[in-house]
């Protein structure tokens, strides 16, 4: 895959994501990584105090640096800044900080020479994972130490994770013929000034909800016809009128999910019930919502993939280095805080779905789905799982960017937490997932009380796909591990391929 520096796709970072492809830097881009490399290597020649060249970092920035410790001073700062703690950062987060880091240093505005370019992909491409605890940055001056834990073992210093094995990175390098990066002035703070891996975990996010959000479209249609719901409220005249996107979108998805569906035939005519609950009806105005904030988000974090969020940034043009603020991950800390709460409202309808579903005088299916209530206890339990993990979300999605705690003696006196904003979407992911599982099992149980009636072709072929890994709970059993099952269907994206089979639809990520 060719790098053009600030041209990523959302296609080409997933695919980055998802492993198996080798990345150059387009040799266009060479010309302004070198004329920005001259511009420091004037400034570390010259006699002006320029900041991160020859002066101290943050509230040390007025202590001046002597000529001759130009490179220990970067060397110094990458030692002290590794400080991270906690578990590593998966594979996949690794892939896309490297990337985006030489995307960001390929731009010609930070300094650096093309050989630090050259070792980022160059561990990139052997497949090498350093090292990079998930704990420790605040999201301002940068994802410090995470960067430079990462920098740490471009430079034969730290660690790679090796088949899940922390290993010295010195060893790791020689065994695939690299050399280890030596830094020059300014390289050290270009390579751990900058948002890459809050922006990564953030992607991560993004890409890791994809198709259980695509799993919750299904998964609530099925719900709709077990409960014998109405489509009308999916009828495109309403959506139209509010002119919400996302809403729109969704409904149509409803539609044609819903389509064809015998049970719907069924009660057509002759239903008692005027409205449907909320948490039926109400689904394009909330996973619509939803999906509109999933969508703002991608934008933001495309754009910060493709962003130069180091400082002192360099301008070739006329010779000068700025220092500014491109690395305050406000945009990622705001952006992940939506997707939190997105994510947890998604989670938290389904809750009530499960709900609706097991109270027969709302659903008028057998009081918690099975056909012998007392003896057997059916869905009741499963579904205070299901509000035990929706209640859980409603902690993690407190926004984390308004929690700003000031560092470095205040001189990074309001921070943005944007990595841990971004981190912690996956625990948040996998509640919703289980929650959805549950459902899946639930509406599913729900849809044979009505047989001989089927469903929709693509409904049915979810519920086909479900009992191939799950029998119908006919009595009590244990049931954790067919939870598991189930929720692995969402979470892999085995059942939003039920979803993306359905012809015309739109795009659940509109092109950005």
């Amino acid at each position: 895959m060719l790098i053009r520096p600030g041209h990523f796709t959302l296609e080409e970072l997933h695919a980055v994501h998802r492993g198996g492809v080798t990345l150059e830097i387009d040799d266009a881009a060479r010309a302004s990584i070198a004329a920005s490399a001259a511009v420091v290597q004037r400034a570390a020649a010259g006699k002006a105090p320029v900041y991160g060249v020859n002066t101290g970092f943050g509230k040390l920035a007025s202590t001046r640096i002597s000529e001759s410790d130009l490179a220990t001073l970067q060397l110094n700062l990458i030692r002290s800044h590794s400080v991270g703690v906690g578990e590593p950062l998966a594979p996949a987060v690794v892939r896309l900080v490297l990337a985006c880091k030489a995307g960001s240093l390929a731009r010609g505005a930070s300094g650096v020479r093309a050989e630090v370019v050259e070792a980022l992909l160059a561990v990139f491409n052997a497949g090498l994972v350093p090292f990079i605890p998930s704990q420790g940055s605040v999201g301002a001056s940068g994802d410090l130490a995470p960067l430079a834990h990462m920098t740490l073992a471009l430079m034969g210093e730290g660690e790679f994770l090796v088949d899940g094995q922390r290993r010295l990175a010195a060893a790791v390098l020689r065994e695939h013929g690299l050399q280890p990066l030596t830094l020059q002035a300014k390289e050290g703070l270009a390579l751990i000034n900058g948002t890459q891996v809050s922006t990564a975990l953030a992607l991560h996010g993004l890409f890791a909800f994809e198709p259980v959000l695509e799993s919750a479209l299904v998964i609530g249609a099925l719900t709709v016809d077990a409960a014998r719901g109405s489509d009308g409220p999916f009828d495109p005249r309403i959506h139209a009128l509010r002119g919400q996107p996302g809403q729109i979108d969704v409904a149509q998805y409803y539609r044609a999910l819903l389509s064809g569906s015998a049970i719907r035939a069924s009660h057509t005519e002759g239903d008692d019930r005027v409205q449907d609950p909320y948490c039926l009806r109400c689904q394009p105005q909330v996973v619509g919502a939803c999906l509109d904030q999933l969508r703002h988000a991608a934008l933001v974090l495309l754009r910060e993939a493709n962003a130069v969020t180091d400082n002192p940034l360099v301008f070739a043009d006329d010779g000068t280095m700025i220092s500014g603020g491109n690395f305050h991950a406000e945009p990622v800390a705001l952006a992940a805080d939506a997707m939190a709460c997105a994510i947890a409202e998604v989670g938290a309808i389904a809750e009530r779905r499960i709900a609706m579903l097991i109270d027969s005088g709302v659903s008028r299916l057998p009081p918690f789905l099975t056909a012998d209530p007392g003896l057997n206890s059916g869905f009741m339990i499963a579904h205070v799982t299901a509000a035990a993990l929706a209640s859980e979300n409603k902690s993690l999605a407190h926004p984390a960017s308004v929690d700003s705690l000031p560092t470095s003696a205040n001189q990074e006196d309001h921070v943005s937490m944007a990595t841990f904003a971004a981190r912690r979407l996956q625990p948040m992911i996998a509640n919703v997932a289980h929650i959805l599982a549950i459902e899946f099992l639930a509406a599913a149980e729900g849809i044979e009380f009505l047989r001989p009636l089927s469903s929709s072709a693509p409904l049915e072929a979810a519920h086909a796909l479900l009992r191939e890994r799950v029998a119908s709970l006919a009595q009590d059993r244990f049931f954790a591990p067919e939870i598991e099952r189930a929720s692995a269907l969402v979470r892999e994206g085995t059942l939003a391929r039920t979803f993306r089979a359905l012809p015309g639809l739109p795009a659940l990520w509109t092109p950005v």
